[in-house]
């Protein structure tokens, strides 16, 4: 089975992310090869060929840095000078470790992660096992630092990949599903906690709707990190349909709303992001009776990586002890 999900993650999100960063590095070598040539044609010498390795590597990084400054400028919330400064460069930073040092190499062994502390993890007596849910156009190694943190902490942890890439929301249920049996089946416990981040949170929500109320006494807790709620006003460049479905008071939206129990929402807490430059306007982004978190100060991929929210989740789960059920 480990083998199957690596090839299949290799041919979606990996792969992709791959042949994007070559085409870049491929355009900036021969940016780099023009622009040393025309120094050299100007008596620059030797250090012209500075120019190849110089636009083949910070074509990419400059491309990434225009995507996330866009970003940033779209959904400006009033922070102004060094503090909004230093969250571009902290998103940025993120940007460039998940989008090209990270998710483009998946890991082979992406199952069940076992605790690192030797806590004892006895489905009676040990941490809740944890199932994280990436967002849109992420994978499981953006859960890589807050993996980590959890497994530290006792839990099992399983950091799962929503395929396909641009396809319908409520088509993950069946992949949380999957996800959370082989989490029971392996750990032993009767309950899991759920972690979604962005597009993830929403993803956990339409699998909880289709769940009896028998069947959702399975779930511990469900956390939500920088999702979009009520939609995001970002722009798209291309229409995605789970991009369409995540714009801002969607009809998709509108209907999972209506759908929602009291009782499914008790299992719900937010954190909500005020400085997000994803999903925007950033205060709206939560349900109602929902517990909100609120942070400040950080992008929204950062949030998968910051020390606060990581700890935030821990202690939020630190909590969800597995209990008997009567399912």
């Amino acid at each position: 089975m480990a083998q199957s999900t690596f090839t299949y993650i290799l041919t979606m999100l990996a792969l992709l992310l791959r042949a994007l960063y070559l085409f870049l590095l491929l355009c900036g070598a021969l940016l780099g090869s023009w622009l040393a040539l025309q120094s050299a044609q100007h008596g620059i010498g030797a250090l012209s060929l500075l120019w190849v390795p110089v636009a083949t590597v910070g074509l990419p990084l400059l491309l990434q840095f225009l995507v996330i400054l866009n970003a940033m400028v779209q959904s400006r919330t009033g922070d102004a000078g060094a503090r909004w400064w230093r969250q571009l460069w902290a998103e940025y930073r993120s940007a460039v470790m998940i989008f090209m040092l990270r998710q483009p190499w998946p890991r082979r062994a992406n199952g069940v992660q076992k605790p690192l502390s030797g806590v004892d993890t006895a489905p009676e007596r040990g941490a809740v096992p944890v199932l994280l849910v990436h967002g849109f156009l992420c994978n499981h190694r953006v859960w890589d630092d807050m993996a980590l943190a959890l497994r530290q902490a006792g839990h099992p942890v399983l950091a799962l990949d929503l395929e396909p890439l641009f396809g319908s929301i409520d088509d993950y249920a069946s992949v949380i599903e999957a996800a959370v049996t082989r989490l029971q089946a392996e750990t032993g416990a009767p309950q899991v906690a759920l972690v979604g981040h962005s597009m993830g949170g929403l993803a956990i929500r339409a699998w909880l709707r289709t769940l009896s109320a028998a069947q959702r006494g399975r779930v511990a807790r469900i956390l939500t990190l920088g999702t979009p709620h009520q939609g995001t006003r970002m722009p798209q460049p291309v229409a995605t349909r789970n991009g369409r479905q995540m714009a801002w008071h969607s009809t998709w939206l509108q209907t999972l709303h209506a759908s929602e129990s009291d009782e499914q929402r008790a299992l719900m807490q937010l954190a909500l992001n005020l400085n997000d430059n994803i999903c925007f306007p950033q205060a709206a982004q939560t349900l109602p009776g929902v517990p909100v978190t609120e942070f400040r100060g950080i992008g929204h991929l950062e949030m998968c990586r910051h020390p606060r929210v990581i700890d935030w989740t821990c202690q939020q789960l630190a909590s969800s002890q597995p209990m008997e059920t009567n399912a």
